[in-house]
C-alpha cells in the first residue's frame, strides 16, 4: 500500500455494486477517504480497511478536497450534493467528481450549481460494471477543465483507463449514453439469437463458443452469458432499471439533437417491458426471460445443468 504523504483527502458517497469497489481500491491504494452511504454495513465494511466513516455528504464535503459520487437517480445526486445536508454545505471540498450517469443536461446544470458554492466539476461516467469497478479495469469518461482534469487524473487512473472526452461540461455524459445504448442494445439482440438457436435446437454453448470467434462477438456474449446467462445465475450486478434509465437519457438527447434513433427506440421497448413487468430490481441479464416466455424455451448452458444435478444428486 502506498503511504498517503501528500496526496489529496478524498471523499466518496454512493458505495453501492459500483461505488464501494471503487472506494475500496482508493483506500487500498493508500488515499485517505471519507465515505458515506445509507447503508452503513457497507460503510462499516470499508471502515475496517481505513475508510472514515461521516455522518453525512456534508461532512464528506467539509473533510476532503475531492469528493466522487456514484448514485443511481437524478434525484439522489441532486440531494446528496445540493440539499441541506449535501456536500456542497462542507467547507473544505473544491473538487466534485461524478461516476454516475446522468445525461449531458444535468450534468451542465449541476456544475453551474456547485460553481455558485466554489466548486469545481468534472463529469466522469463509468463503464465496464462490477468487474471493472472491482479490478480497476473501468473505462472512464471525463469532460470538464483540462488543467482540473490533469490535476485528478493519477486518482482517476487507479480506478481504470481515463478517456478525456471534452473541456465542455456534459459530454463524457453523451458519450456515456452511447456507450450504453451500444452495450443494451448487444445485449438484447443476443437474448433474441440465444432464444432462436434453441428454439431451433441449438446447443447454447456450441453457440457462444462460435459466436465469440466470429464477427457476432459484443460485450454480453464475451462476458454477460457465459457468467450470468448460460448458468441461470443472473448475477451480473446492474438492475434492469439501470440500462432502461440510460437509454431512455440517450433517446432524450438524440431527439434534442434532431438525430434518428429507430434501433435504439426499439431497444428501449424491451427493457421497458422488462421493467414493467416486475424486472425494475431484478438483475439486468434476466431480461432474457421475458423472450424464453414468448418463445416457449429456457436458454440453459452446462454450468446451470451441472448446477442442478448437484443440488438434486
Amino acid at each position: 500500500m502506498k503511504q498517503a504523504g501528500s496526496q489529496p483527502q478524498l471523499g466518496f458517497v454512493g458505495l453501492g455494486k459500483m461505488g464501494a469497489p471503487m472506494a475500496r481500491r482508493l483506500i487500498e491504494r493508500g488515499y485517505r477517504v471519507s465515505l458515506f452511504d445509507i447503508n452503513s454495513s457497507v460503510t462499516k465494511a470499508l471502515a475496517k480497511i481505513g475508510g472514515k466513516l461521516a455522518r453525512s455528504p456534508a461532512e464528506v464535503g467539509a473533510s476532503a478536497e475531492i469528493v466522487f459520487t456514484c448514485l443511481p437517480s437524478l434525484d439522489a445526486i441532486r440531494e446528496v450534493v445540493l440539499g441541506k445536508q449535501g456536500i456542497c454545505r462542507g467547507k473544505r471540498v473544491r473538487t466534485y467528481i461524478d461516476l454516475s450517469t446522468t445525461g449531458s443536461e444535468f450534468a451542465r446544470t449541476l456544475g453551474a450549481e456547485l460553481a455558485r458554492h466554489g466548486i469545481a466539476m468534472l463529469d466522469a461516467p463509468v463503464s465496464g460494471g462490477v468487474p471493472g469497478a472491482t479490478n480497476g479495469t473501468l473505462a472512464l469518461m471525463l469532460s470538464g477543465k483540462s488543467a482540473l482534469f490533469r490535476r485528478v487524473r493519477p486518482v482517476l487512473e487507479v480506478l481504470g483507463k481515463v478517456f478525456y472526452v471534452s473541456p465542455k461540461p456534459g459530454r463524457a455524459q453523451t458519450m456515456k449514453l452511447i456507450n450504453n445504448l451500444l452495450s443494451s442494445t448487444g445485449m438484447a439482440v443476443a437474448c433474441e439469437g440465444f432464444v432462436m438457436g434453441v428454439k431451433a435446437g441449438l446447443d447454447p454453448d456450441i453457440m457462444l463458443a462460435a459466436i465469440n470467434s466470429g464477427t457476432g462477438r459484443n460485450s454480453a456474449t464475451a462476458n454477460k452469458f457465459p457468467r450470468s446467462v448460460l448458468p441461470r445465475s443472473f448475477d451480473y450486478g446492474a438492475n434492469m432499471e439501470t440500462p432502461y434509465k440510460d437509454i431512455s437519457l440517450c433517446m432524450k438527447e438524440a431527439e434534442e439533437l434532431g438525430v434518428t434513433m429507430l434501433v435504439g427506440n426499439t431497444v428501449k421497448q424491451l427493457w421497458a417491458y422488462g421493467i414493467h413487468h416486475g424486472g425494475a430490481k431484478q438483475d439486468s441479464t434476466r431480461i432474457i426471460t421475458y423472450l424464453e416466455q414468448w418463445a416457449g424455451v429456457k436458454v440453459v448452458g452446462k454450468a446451470a445443468q451441472g448446477r442442478h444435478r448437484r443440488r438434486t444428486g
